[in-house]
């Protein structure tokens, strides 16, 4: 009886320990949900619905391919591939002496022209005095034809004057005779009066219409601005700028890379030479989920690091636009999502980052390279840092 006493005991005490444990684990897990939970709570509130972050993020810039702008024969290159050049240093000279001989032809060109409206312009003087002077042939002229009718009248009625008086025997054969040549001779001379007349008014509209077909060409111009010599002018303008374009400069400052040019080449215009990299102008293209871009404004404050240096240098950013479409919509073969079988996909959608030129400076960072990205969403927009950005790159482009 004892025995089975103890034994009830001992049960009764192991149940009413394990409660006990029971009761204390269920405690200790809920503290430590509740601990979690807080936590959890805390870390979003705190971090996870303030940054974004994405490590789809690459270095890019706006570089400039070289092409040049008239064709002929690679003289020499003075650039290797990894040289950083300055804006404006020579790379690439073509040879020059097709685009020297069109300057010298459009010089003389030049000259020509400007001869040529000058003979214009003295033409002009002197046709107006050819006009003149066949005004005064053809008063000359109309002033005989008048002299001229006078003397053929009264020649015509000498005449029949004689004629009346042979009948009646008062004037002899003789002087009808004279009478006669004297008409004819009056009529001959008034004949030649009136196409003397006619050749001096011919004279005077042939040089009257030569005189207009000048002045279009001289009417209101000078030798310097008359049309022939401006054209000219504009011809050998061009020829000039083909020559100095026959020495290629870089176009902005920048690493050279890509070069696919050789000495004795035979180029076309637009053939691509090489591309220079403004590398202290570097940005980021951080290709961020749609669903993460709900708070994303232009300004937010950016903190990077690259894989290139770790995470010992942060590099300092702000957010500079936003792409106008996502990477799906921009490429070679776009998705067909109307088709029957669909399975949705979430996009991303680049977003350009401008780096803090201090940053770039201290550590240089190449096209292409990998970089882990971090916004601050809920920091206040700072739209001023990124026109200083864009200031500081532009005056460093020179």
């Amino acid at each position: 009886m004892s025995s089975n006493s103890s034994q009830n005991d001992a049960a009764e005490f192991d149940a009413s320990g394990a409660n006990k444990s029971r009761k204390k684990g269920f405690l200790a897990l809920a503290a430590a949900i509740i601990v979690a939970g807080g936590s959890y709570g805390s870390y979003w509130y705190l971090v996870g619905s303030r940054y974004i972050s994405t490590d789809n993020a690459y270095t890019a810039a706006e570089i400039a391919e070289v092409t040049p702008a008239v064709g002929g024969i690679i003289a020499s290159v003075n650039v290797v591939d990894t040289q950083y050049v300055h804006k404006g240093d020579v790379l690439v000279q073509i040879e020059d002496t097709d685009a020297q001989i069109a300057v010298d032809q459009a010089q003389a060109n030049l000259a020509l022209a400007e001869r040529r409206v000058r003979s214009y312009l003295a033409n002009d003087e002197g046709l107006t005095a050819q006009v003149e002077a066949q005004k005064s042939n053809e008063t000359r002229a109309k002033a005989q034809l008048n002299a001229a009718k006078a003397d053929f009248d009264r020649a015509k009625i000498d005449l029949a004057r004689r004629e009346d008086l042979v009948r009646s025997g008062s004037v002899s054969g003789e002087e009808l005779t004279n009478a006669k040549t004297a008409f004819e001779q009056s009529q001959a001379n008034l004949n030649a009066a009136k196409a003397a007349l006619a050749q001096a008014q011919a004279n005077r509209l042939s040089t009257i219409g030569a005189q207009k077909a000048n002045a279009a060409m001289t009417d209101n111009t000078t030798v310097e601005n008359n049309p022939e010599v401006l054209a000219a002018k504009a011809r050998l303008q061009q020829a000039k700028i083909n020559l100095e374009r026959t020495i290629i400069r870089a176009p902005i400052s920048g690493v050279v890379a890509k070069r696919q040019v050789q000495v004795g080449r035979q180029v076309q215009m637009g053939t691509p030479l090489m591309t220079v990299v403004p590398v202290q102008n570097i940005y980021v293209d951080a290709n961020f989920k749609e669903v993460e871009l709900r708070d994303v404004k232009i300004g937010l404050p950016v903190s990077i690091t690259a894989d290139l240096y770790g995470d010992e240098v942060i590099y300092h950013g702000v957010v500079a636009g936003v792409s106008g479409g996502t990477g799906s919509a921009f490429s070679m073969i776009p998705a067909q999502n109307a088709t029957g079988n669909w399975i949705k996909v979430v996009q991303r959608l680049p977003v350009r980052i401008e780096l803090d030129p201090e940053d770039l400076q201290a550590h240089p960072l190449q096209v292409g390279l990998s970089m882990q990205v971090e916004i601050d969403t809920k920091a206040d927009v700072n739209k001023q840092t990124i026109a200083q950005y864009r200031a500081s790159k532009q005056s460093e482009q020179g």
